[in-house]
């Protein structure tokens, strides 16, 4: 049965990869994973956003993907030795953070695709996310983090869990068995999506027998992370059934030509 997650939404699938930065925005000092940055999406008209999550120093879960300020600041601290206040007032002059309650909150139609990248966020997020589960999709590259978190979910008292995406393991299974032509039920079990690079290195995960064993089972594939139209194209035609990009603008304009 399909999730709500994906329903009475548009297919194929276009997810905003952590927003969207304009070219005014990279201007300004937008940074992804922001509020800005999740505005400029919806105002392009994307009903997905992919974003990340971990857990500061103050125990908030917050909208961030690497685990230390080094790429963005060059401060070598970790995310969890950082208090919300003091990441707020770095992010006031590019976008603005996002913890997973203010998103949730502040996008009400918008519907999410939250990486779990530390486990002490499985907790927190349990009662945040079970008011909602009808629009958010939980993955994790670890199974450990998205099903702690699918639990916390479940024992915040939601009558549904949110939909989830295969884990690296999870991925790595379907590709093996797939090309063996072996079954896929046991390790799609639980899962709606299969979220993917086209390629590990020299390694081809999107295959027709990967696509053709997801579809069987009622599982969506998605591919990222795509910022070449024709390169869009090209995917969507070969059946998968959504692409992560950093150019959702692009994206959605391609595909209603």
């Amino acid at each position: 049965m399909t999730h709500p997650y994906f329903e009475k939404s548009a297919h194929p699938r276009v997810f905003a990869h952590r927003g969207l930065i304009t070219a005014a925005g990279e201007e300004s000092g937008i940074w992804e994973n922001t509020a800005a940055a999740f505005a400029a999406a919806h105002a392009a008209g994307a009903e997905y956003i992919e974003t990340d999550c971990r857990v500061t120093a103050s125990g908030d879960v917050v909208l961030f993907h690497d685990a230390t300020l080094t790429r963005l600041l060059g401060d070598d601290r970790r995310v969890d030795q950082v208090s919300t206040r003091e990441l707020a007032a770095i992010f006031a002059d590019h976008g603005g953070l996002l913890t997973v309650a203010d998103a949730i909150d502040a996008f009400p139609r918008t519907r999410f695709n939250i990486d779990v990248k530390t486990p002490d966020a499985a907790a927190p997020l349990g009662a945040i996310l079970a008011g909602h589960t009808h629009r958010v999709l939980v993955t994790s590259f670890t199974d450990s983090h998205r099903r702690a978190t699918v639990a916390s979910v479940l024992r915040a008292g939601a009558d549904l869990p949110p939909a989830t995406s295969g884990s690296s393991r999870t991925i790595a299974a379907v590709r093996a068995r797939s090309a063996l032509r072996l079954p896929v039920a046991s390790a799609l079990r639980g899962i709606d999506a299969l979220q993917i690079p086209e390629r590990h290195g020299p390694l081809r995960v999107l295959t027709p027998s990967f696509l053709r064993a997801a579809h069987r089972h009622g599982t969506e594939v998605h591919v990222w992370t795509v910022n070449d139209v024709d390169e869009m194209l090209r995917l969507l035609a070969s059946g998968v059934d959504g692409i992560v990009t950093d150019r959702a603008d692009l994206a959605i304009a391609a595909l209603s030509r």
